[in-house]
């Protein structure tokens, strides 16, 4: 069995600053360690239920805070950028199962930490067919193109939530619960670990027996997605990408019925945005 990880950061317990998350930061090695544990912990216990393929996507920042010969299972490892598919690179129809290891909950949601849409520098909020959705609901637009189902989401108690209205029967595992954008109660690395461990197991002992729940994600046709943006400027940008619609000052609109295309648009319009950002 072929399994597909893309992995955030924000979502690690212990993690609560972008100090711990941002290459060249004093406290980051730290954070890569607590990153990389919760990561080996879902690959293990898939293991130990028989999956014997990972392919991982290093989905954060740079995209390298992962190590290849840190990594279990002698999984296969993606990381830098530019990525065409961004946080899903790599992924295609021959996984039986996706996985969503330390993410973060949306730029809009009243507590989230760190939380954020892709870019706390340019988007303030995304809509998928009117509903706010954060990274699990955006990156869910490829695993259905591809018919893959999401099997397990990590992160704090807000990403769980996020991740019912695309992935109901994924196994939620909650490491920490936000108290606010850079505060949070965790649960001790070594017991996240063990519950990530667990319910990687679960989720691929599911996946073996034909557990009926465990479904790609499906999204009423044609998909629309809103992406408002922190100043005009960036929509007025976003325009420049074919098929992209201006809604509003600073809220353009992508929709269609390829979810593939639609995702493409959007990883292409928040890198122009982020360069005005970055301006």
């Amino acid at each position: 069995m072929k399994l597909f990880l893309s992995t955030d950061f924000e979502g690690t317990s212990g993690i609560v600053a972008w100090e711990q998350i941002i290459e060249g930061q004093p406290e980051y090695a730290q954070g890569r360690l607590l990153l990389t544990r919760e990561v080996n912990a879902v690959i293990s216990g898939a293991q130990e239920a028989g999956a014997s393929e990972f392919v991982v996507n290093d989905a954060h920042h740079f995209m390298r805070n992962l190590h290849p010969q840190e990594l279990a299972g002698e999984a296969i490892l993606i990381s830098g950028r530019h990525k065409p598919l961004y946080m899903m690179e790599g992924l295609d129809s021959s996984f039986a199962g996706l996985c969503f290891v330390s993410y973060h909950g949306s730029i809009g949601a009243e507590r989230a930490v760190l939380g954020h849409t892709y870019s706390p520098a340019a988007i303030l909020e995304v809509r998928l067919n009117g509903q706010i959705v954060g990274e699990v609901g955006i990156n869910a637009l490829v695993a259905a193109h591809y018919g893959v189902p999401i099997v397990l989401v990590s992160g704090d108690d807000v990403t769980a939530q996020e991740a019912e209205s695309v992935a109901p029967a994924a196994e939620k595992i909650v490491v920490k619960h936000s108290l606010g954008r850079f505060a949070a109660a965790h649960l001790h690395p070594d017991k996240a670990c063990e519950l990530l461990r667990a319910g990687a197991q679960r989720a691929v002992e599911r996946l073996a027996r034909g557990d009926e729940r465990l479904v790609p994600p499906s999204f009423e046709l044609p998909v629309r997605l809103e992406v408002t943006f922190l100043v005009a400027d960036m929509a007025e940008m976003a325009c420049s990408v074919r098929g992209v619609e201006r809604r509003a000052a600073r809220t353009v609109c992508l929709s269609g019925e390829n979810l593939l295309d639609i995702y493409r648009q959007f990883v292409a319009v928040v890198m122009l945005a982020r360069a005005l950002a970055d301006r």
